[in-house]
């Protein structure tokens, strides 16, 4: 049974979504809407529109959309019932108690919960008991106290492919919880499970509420993997989380360091600095980069010296600056990653790396510095080739000012004339530019074409009725009191795309019946109809509509209904297509 629709509608009259987004993401008026950087994704220029009139939110950047329960369940991970409850919670609303609402996902995850901290409970009593003593071992030879390991919850899995299962069964937990944790996996004669961790090191991962959601584990032998982590599971996204963010979100200054792994957070919070964070087994994503700008102003990228480490700082770069975050980059000295630099400075490692942090490059600076190291700025020909390489980097600065600053100085440092370099700024920025603006086009037609439409199939084939069913449908949401001209004259089976004709009858069904069209889209629709719903339900928000715009587009609907499709043309005969063409042309006249 679904939750009483008077419910949700007191609960999202008291929940204003402008509120609710602006603890999370900066906001500003743009006209009737408020709009920001999306939190859902990396960008730079604001895409993220939240439209006051009907409390619901878009994103032109990457398409999510919905409403305030929407908006909590994607920014707190949360599934529906949590995020309703979350709501109700914060609205001083107490859930219904008559309803039988479907909470199986909330109670699976709050079993997953509990089997993670049991679980981390067990493997830090196993770090400290004889099973664990290699481990433990291994972590005091990487320089870390007790204190420290005890900090970080760090723990060891035994040699042993059934002890995590035998123990966590003997609490209560049933297979089918434990596998959905990632903690077992079922055996290949699929008559029992194994633990995934065994004879590793382990690292739990917290999220910000507290909450043991995964584990790393780094192999005592040379066996690969090296570190096997969690997969994704209904409580955890390795794209969407970070190492220790549970303790660098503590830090005021609103400034994050990020490392490439486990230990080299561990050795830098050890050495005093507690706002590390680091990736969980793969490259930075957009996720965590919108994630690290809910808590941070400014990312300081402390990645290995090495090879590949400098190119992941290449790519962090390039994600982090969509995000609007200010970025620095440390660099390690000798090659090292941070942890062996703290522990090779002994007592004077916290110091050591303190200086490294204060003496560390924005990532203009970086970039420049590394392209400066390829030439000889005595020999003009290496110079030329470094003037316009440090160009291409200072021509992707978007303010004026710091443009200048960065213009100015390189012809200080080439003695290139500051005309010259103004003039080849102007020329690659107008390519920037032209490019920008190629995609954009792109982008458009492509929206208009369908043919990245992975909810309604029949855009790419249909795009002329689509639109127009689509704006009757917004028409209609914003205005309930067309829905009787429009039916009126539009029977359910006129629509010509199977998606739109669905969310046409389901609309009127909830007109007709009194209800708000949009109150239980999430009971009733995916979250990426949904996406796809507050799309078009938002092209008329800020319109009123004409008797003329509605029957322009019946009109249209029509007109495109009586067209044969591909597959009808190819099994129509002569005679059915030849009156096809009749009718048509009594249409016309």
């Amino acid at each position: 049974m679904p939750l009483p629709e008077s419910f949700l509608q007191e609960l999202k009259m008291r929940s204003d979504l402008t509120e609710l987004a602006s603890n999370y993401i900066s906001l500003k008026r743009k006209g009737r809407n408020m709009v920001g950087l999306c939190p859902f994704h990396g960008e730079k220029t604001p895409s993220f529109n939240i439209y006051t009139e009907n409390n619901s939110f878009y994103c032109f950047g990457c398409g999510a959309g919905g409403d305030v329960i929407t908006f909590t369940m994607r920014i707190e991970n949360l599934d529906y019932i949590e995020a309703v409850k979350f709501l109700a919670e914060r609205a001083g609303l107490n859930m219904p108690e008559e309803s039988n609402y479907d909470d199986s996902m909330a109670n699976l995850k709050k079993r997953i919960y509990e089997a993670n901290r049991e679980t981390a409970r067990f493997f830090h009593r196993c770090l400290y008991s004889p099973l664990g003593k290699e481990g433990l071992d291994y972590l005091h030879s990487r320089g870390l106290t007790d204190k420290t390991i005890r900090h970080f919850g760090l723990g060891f899995a035994p040699n042993d492919h059934f002890a995590l299962s035998n123990y966590l069964r003997k609490k209560g937990f049933k297979d089918n919880e434990l596998i959905s944790a990632n903690l077992v996996y079922k055996n290949k004669s699929g008559n029992g499970t194994n633990d995934r961790f065994y004879n590793r090191v382990m690292f739990p991962i917290i999220d910000v509420r507290g909450n043991v959601i995964a584990f790393g584990g780094r192999i005592m032998t040379d066996q690969k993997p090296k570190y096997l982590n969690t997969s994704d599971t209904p409580v955890f996204s390795k794209s969407n989380n970070l190492f220790s963010l549970n303790n660098a979100k503590k830090n005021q200054d609103r400034t994050l360091i990020l490392c490439e792994g486990y230990m080299d957070v561990i050795a830098v919070n050890q050495a005093g600095f507690q706002n590390a964070v680091a990736t969980l087994g793969t490259a930075l994503t957009s996720q965590q980069a919108s994630v690290m700008k809910r808590y941070a102003d400014d990312v300081i990228i402390c990645y290995d010296a090495d090879e590949a480490g400098q190119k992941a700082t290449q790519r962090a770069i390039g994600i982090l600056r969509r995000t609007g975050l200010n970025i620095r980059v440390l660099t390690v000295p000798d090659g090292k990653d941070p942890d062996e630099f703290i522990r090779k400075h002994g007592d004077n490692g916290g110091a050591a790396f303190y200086n490294l942090v204060n003496g560390s490059f924005n990532d203009v600076e970086y970039q420049l510095s590394k392209v400066r190291k390829k030439y000889d700025l005595k020999l003009a020909d290496q110079r030329v080739k470094y003037v316009n390489e440090a160009i291409n980097i200072i021509a992707k600065i978007d303010d004026d000012v710091e443009r200048d600053v960065y213009s100015s100085k390189l012809a200080d440092e080439t003695g290139v004339h500051t005309e010259s370099i103004s003039n080849s700024l102007k020329r690659v920025r107008s390519k920037i530019k032209y490019s920008n603006r190629k995609e954009e086009f792109r982008k458009i037609r492509t929206n208009l074409s369908g043919r990245e439409d992975k909810i309604n199939l029949q855009h790419k084939d249909k795009p002329r009725a689509t639109i127009a069913e689509e704006m009757l449908l917004s028409y209609m949401v914003n205005h309930p009191e067309v829905e009787q001209y429009i039916y009126s004259r539009v029977p359910n089976d006129s629509f010509v795309t199977d998606f739109n004709k669905k969310l046409y009858g389901y609309f009127v069904n909830r007109i007709e019946g009194g209800y708000e069209p949009l109150t239980s889209l999430n009971e009733d629709f995916t979250s990426d109809e949904i996406n796809k719903i507050y799309s078009i339900v938002n092209k008329t928000i800020d319109k009123n509509p004409t008797q003329q715009a509605l029957d322009e587009y019946i009109s249209v609907i029509f007109e495109e209904k009586g067209k044969l499709s591909k597959e009808q043309i190819a099994n129509t005969s002569l005679d059915e297509f030849s009156q096809q063409i009749n009718n048509l042309k009594k249409k016309r006249e």
